[in-house]
């Protein structure tokens, strides 16, 4: 069995790591900070879905806890779930925020630097929107 490649991107926000955690944390925020999952969030039956450039797919996030382990799955099909590494890490008044992704034996280089450009964004807009700061 071999690794996947992987990159790890990370943020800091000048926020403290419980409110950065809280926002990530809650599903409704995505469409203003995750442009690449999607554009819309519904709750159903317990559940999280998002109007993603696919098609609708499935998020769930692991249950708050006091380690900033704020991963994620994104459910693509019954047979697909794609698990999303991330945290919030205090450093100072601020934190870091880190997202990491894996490049999957289906997925071109080409197909994984847009993943990571795409998250870069994501991550990008979640520091503007949490500093305030509506020019990023």
């Amino acid at each position: 069995m071999t690794t996947l490649p992987s990159r790890t991107i990370t943020v800091s926000i000048n926020r403290a790591s419980e409110v950065v955690a809280a926002f990530i944390r809650d599903p409704r925020n995505l469409p203003a900070w995750a442009e690449g999952l999607g554009s819309s969030v519904r709750h159903e039956q317990g559940e999280w879905f998002v109007t993603a450039p696919a098609g609708e797919v499935r998020v769930r996030f692991a249950e708050p806890n006091p380690f900033g382990v704020i991963d994620h799955w994104v459910r693509l099909s019954p047979e697909t779930e794609i698990h999303i590494p991330m945290r919030v890490l205090p450093s100072g008044a601020g934190c870091e925020v880190s997202l990491t992704l894996f490049q999957f034996a289906t997925m071109s280089d080409e197909q994984f630097a847009a993943d990571q450009r795409m998250v870069e964004g994501d991550l990008h807009r979640l520091k503007a929107i949490l500093e305030g700061n509506s020019n990023a």
